[in-house]
């Protein structure tokens, strides 16, 4: 049996892989790294992702070969696409589902992912001094504006994101989703809906269950953190 070993931080991006991890293998291993304490920049962990961040998901394969991901939505996508038994992802084909599918996921973990965090850093993680409120009122202006409204469009016509089954896109884009709501975003009737069913999945709430140990402000103390790039 292939072995998985998923570095990860509470509702950061690592929860979107736990969380389809969950769905489709069930048995992994999580190391938890302390982005707070400064982990990622230990000379062994950049040794292994060179971004700094997480996810980062060790994969030993059957045969004996391993590798390393250090893209969430990659990893998702490959997952969900490696146990079709799961039913988690349109059969790779030539279909207009297929195509949406990817798009949707591609949506939540780029366009999206990448407003939520102009907003995060220069709400909470950026030093006040290098904060920009412009660059905040920018992105959150950009997400409730443009991006809710094709989300919402979707979720009244389908109850997920591709339409009336849940699939691994709902992964990226609940998790984008709660980030938001996170932030005072998306607080349409619709979404607190979409949240509530994908909160009766089994494997959300355990991708999710340590959320309560996530605080948005890193400690005064920043200590570890000066590398910090952005």
């Amino acid at each position: 049996m292939p072995r998985f070993k998923l570095y990860h931080y509470p509702a950061t991006r690592s929860a979107r892989v736990r969380w389809v991890l969950n769905e489709t293998v069930g048995d992994f291993e999580i190391v938890r790294l302390d982005l707070y304490k400064g982990a990622q920049y230990a000379p062994g962990y950049l040794a292994l992702n060179p971004n700094h961040n997480v996810p980062l998901l060790e994969i030993t394969f059957d045969d004996g070969r391993s590798m390393r991901m250090i893209e969430s939505v990659a990893m998702v996508a490959f997952l969900a696409d490696a146990y079709p038994e799961k039913k988690l992802a349109p059969p790779p084909a030539f279909s207009p589902e297929r195509a949406d599918y990817l798009q949707m996921m591609q949506f939540a973990g780029t366009h999206m992912d990448m407003a939520l965090w102009q907003v995060r850093i220069h709400e909470h993680v950026l030093p006040p001094p290098e904060r920009d409120p412009r660059t905040v009122a920018r992105y959150r202006g950009k997400i409730e504006k443009e991006i809710a409204p094709q989300l919402k469009v979707r979720l009244e016509q389908g109850g997920f994101i591709c339409g009336a089954a849940f699939t691994a896109a709902d992964c990226v884009v609940g998790h984008a989703v709660s980030w938001a709501r996170g932030y005072g975003m998306c607080q349409d009737e619709v979404f607190r809906g979409y949240i509530s069913r994908l909160a009766q999945r089994d494997a959300f709430r355990k991708a999710f269950d340590d959320v309560r140990e996530f605080t948005p402000e890193p400690p005064q103390s920043r200590t570890g953190l000066s590398p910090f790039t952005g």
